[in-house]
């Protein structure tokens, strides 16, 4: 009998309970739009930023906490998928704007907070710039399915 080569396989093993489950369509997307620039260290710190911004001030998004066969708890994730994309400066800054003509709540990080070490300081690097300015690596916002589909326009999947 052969075997499949050790990298034909998948880091996952397949949930046979998945198998019964009905897939969700959801109305809504969760987003995350990078700069195609950024280091992978600073892609994943961005991410991270920006979806708190979305679970605090979207409880709806967040489900139940998780527990494991032994009881163990483990606090709540969002209740959908997040989509990482990624787009250059321009990409970024059009879907600024779009996200903002339509009056969708969006949270953001620009360059200017790398180099600054709390909440506080972060806040006033992005109130210091007018918006045209800002040097935007990235943002996150939950939207009905066709305005986020029409604000990300011409974003890809990050790979």
């Amino acid at each position: 009998m052969t075997s499949a080569p050790a990298t034909s396989r998948t880091y996952k093993t397949p949930d046979r309970r998945a198998a019964t489950l009905t897939p969700v369509r959801f109305d809504t997307k969760i987003a995350v739009l990078l700069r195609d620039d950024l280091a992978c260290w600073q892609a994943l710190n961005v991410t991270a930023f920006l979806v708190s911004g979305l679970a605090a001030t979207g409880p709806e998004l967040v489900g139940e906490p998780y527990a494991d066969a032994d009881g163990t708890a483990y606090l709540p994730m969002f209740r959908q998928p997040v989509l990482v994309l990624t787009g250059s400066k321009e990409v970024l800054g059009a879907a600024h704007a779009r996200a903002l003509d339509r009056g969708l709540p969006l949270s953001v990080f620009t360059a200017d907070l790398f180099g600054t070490g709390h909440d506080e300081a972060n806040r006033a690097a992005v109130r210091a710039v007018p918006r045209g300015d800002l040097d935007l690596v990235g943002l996150a916002l939950h939207a009905p399915r066709n305005a986020a589909d029409k604000v990300l326009k011409g974003a890809r999947m990050h790979p």
